[in-house]
């Protein structure tokens, strides 16, 4: 396998494209080596459905679209961004609030400390943001 490999998909900020998200993402690590219904694949499903969105529903309508990037670099780390346009960073909210809504980042968080990964968050040229997740690439053992 390369050194390096990306797939990228841009989507439109609505909430259908979040199964759109998905299956690009499920398609992508298939062709990668991870088959579908392995424990990893279905957690990095949760996570970009998580992070999607998010980038559907949290953008308040100021990003028209939201992009995916998967990037496996060496076989050994995969890295999950979703980007949109809008200024606001992912906030902390208090535990009360949690209850209703806004558990999404600490479930994102969770799986990744989970499977040894870390949450990045970049700001984009034009203003926006990438949230990454960074994960050790791990394959199915061949039974």
């Amino acid at each position: 396998m390369a050194d390096h490999q990306e797939a990228t998909v841009t989507l439109p900020s609505d909430p259908a494209s979040v199964s759109s998200a998905r299956r690009h993402v499920a398609t992508t690590l298939a062709a990668w080596g991870l088959p579908d219904g392995t424990e990893f694949a279905d957690v990095v499903r949760l996570i970009v459905s998580e992070l999607a969105t998010n980038a559907v529903q949290h953008t308040f309508g100021q990003s028209p679209t939201f992009t995916v990037d998967l990037r496996l670099d060496r076989d050994e780390e995969l890295r999950l961004g979703v980007t949109d346009s809008h200024p606001r960073w992912p906030q902390r909210l208090p535990a009360a609030v949690r209850q209703d809504n806004g558990r999404g980042m600490v479930i994102i968080r969770a799986l990744a400390k989970e499977r040894g990964g870390r949450l990045q968050i970049t700001p984009t040229a034009e203003g926006g943001k990438t949230v990454w997740i960074v994960l050790p690439w791990v394959l199915p053992i061949p039974g």
